[in-house]
């Protein structure tokens, strides 16, 4: 089969051309013609095989076979994105798409100014791209009307089903019309969110090219184990290697990405790092130089772990192993896209090797061991003196320090009420299951206990620490209940 053979219409037909694909990939081929026809669709396909392109084009088809005038505050399809970050590229892939039609595409997530995006809503889009944060705050502020979408898809539906985002993704639902198409992909899909995706889909029809949580074939993964404190020698070593093109190295915690980046900085390396206590312009222009190749290194957690198409990514590295077995397969996604080859290796210590056989268990392969480098000691000494000799790699810079701590010195961000796993495991941390639930500069943006990963926060809500307006210490001044007040004290 070929993109001739869907008989797509004929400005996407040329845009196709223009970027030189002739041949869908597989999961295209299965999921465009049950999509072009108003099916519901379930798909799952291995990370890098062109899954936006697969919902993109039979919605751009419908959009040009029946053309409808926009409706102020309105929008005909909705696709909603875990990340600031996937939600840019997928509108970057409609607009290239849709390249030769006239249709009105934009994108609404946290982390920009909000009036912008009203006065983008004003006179109505045809393809809305939003993180689901954002999106409420403006149908809370009257600027988006949901009551005429007509194609709905959840791009990364696993993430997007999971705790974090379901009660933001009810709200989002009971306010779209009953009769739409909706279409969801993902790369896994564990049992538990599949059985809750079917009270979103109507008779799907699903589209599954590989087992869930397949890695790419052409990904060469291997392991190999070191002491916590002994990684970054060993990364540095690795990262000396000229095979090391340009590389993201995951991190399972904020802070830790940072860390990494400054000690690497004291081995000479630049590097970046990309989270959520990054501003939205610091986290476009570190994506924007490590895509232009100005930058070999980036450091992120696991907000750079869903959907991000960087074809050049030579190595992925597992700094830290991820406690969510699923945010494997993702992460080792960033590499070997659309056909090439790419290598993944995993820094294993010793507490993390329960993490290591969750991950094998789930992907259905033992990684490969690969052993220390000979004069491993020598590297780990070296490290040790570059890093005693760079006052800025032992520890944050003042600014960073006063960022990360809360008012009257606790943590920030920091939410007393544990955020559990749905089958009872625990607190959460930002490399949980649901992606790295970030809270952005601008404050922990928290709705029933659960952070927004696009930065949004509810109306109303005031940010996380931020005492009550009054008198201090309460509406007793700051003395105990039953403890007579003097009348000095009136």
């Amino acid at each position: 089969m070929n993109f001739a053979d869907l008989a797509l219409a004929e400005p996407l037909a040329r845009a196709i051309a223009d970027k030189g694909y002739t041949t869908p990939s597989p999961i295209q081929q299965a999921a465009i013609p049950p999509a072009l026809a108003g099916h519901d669709i379930l798909g799952l396909a291995q990370t890098g095989t062109g899954k936006t392109a697969a919902f993109a084009l039979p919605i751009l088809h419908r959009l040009a076979a029946q053309p409808k005038h926009r409706l102020k505050l309105s929008a005909r399809v909705l696709v909603l994105a875990p990340t600031r970050e996937l939600a840019g590229q997928i509108c970057a892939s409609f607009e290239a798409y849709a390249r030769y039609m006239r249709l009105s595409i934009t994108a609404v997530f946290g982390g920009v100014p909000i009036n912008r995006q009203e006065r983008a809503m004003q006179h109505g889009v045809d393809v809305l791209v939003a993180c689901p944060g954002r999106l409420l705050d403006l149908v809370m502020k009257g600027a988006i009307d949901l009551g005429h979408v007509e194609m709905l898809v959840l791009d990364e539906c696993d993430q997007m089903l999971d705790l974090g985002f379901l009660p933001d993704l009810k709200r989002i639902t009971r306010l779209l019309p009953r009769q739409r198409q909706t279409m969801l992909f993902s790369a896994t899909l564990p049992p538990s969110i599949e059985a809750l995706s079917q009270q979103y889909l109507k008779d799907p029809v699903k589209v599954a090219m590989q087992p869930a949580a397949t890695t790419a074939e052409r990904v060469v993964q291997s392991v190999i184990h070191v002491s916590q404190p002994e990684k970054l020698a060993l990364l540095a070593h690795l990262l000396a290697s000229e095979d090391v093109t340009s590389t993201i190295v995951f991190t399972r915690t904020k802070h830790g990405a940072d860390r990494v980046v400054r000690q690497l900085a004291a081995h000479k390396i630049e590097a970046r790092a990309i989270h959520g206590n990054r501003s939205q312009a610091q986290r476009t222009q570190a994506l924007g130089a490590f895509r232009s190749g100005e930058l070999r290194v980036l450091v992120a957690t696991d907000i750079a772990a869903r959907g991000l198409d960087i074809p050049q990514v030579s190595h992925v590295f597992n700094f830290e192993l991820p406690n969510v077995p699923e945010q494997y397969v993702h992460r080792i996604g960033r590499t070997a896209r659309a056909g090439r080859e790419g290598r993944a290796i995993a820094l294993c210590a010793p507490d993390e090797r329960p993490y290591l056989k969750d991950i094998e268990r789930t992907i259905r392969m033992s990684l490969e061991q690969q052993p220390l480098p000979a004069n491993f000691r020598d590297l780990v000494g070296l490290t040790a003196k570059l890093i005693k000799s760079s006052p800025a790699a032992a520890e944050p810079p003042r600014e960073e320090r006063e960022f990360n701590r809360g008012p009257r010195g606790g943590a920030r961000g920091r939410d007393p009420r544990a955020v559990v796993h749905a089958d009872g495991r625990g607190p959460r941390r930002e490399g949980g299951r649901d992606g790295g639930r970030e809270a952005a500069r601008d404050g922990a943006r928290r709705e029933g206990g659960f952070a927004r990963p696009d930065g949004a926060r509810p109306q109303g809500q005031r940010p996380q620490g931020a005492r009550p307006q009054g008198r201090p210490g309460g509406s007793f001044g700051g003395q105990r209940s039953g403890q007579r007040r003097s009348p000095a004290g009136r």
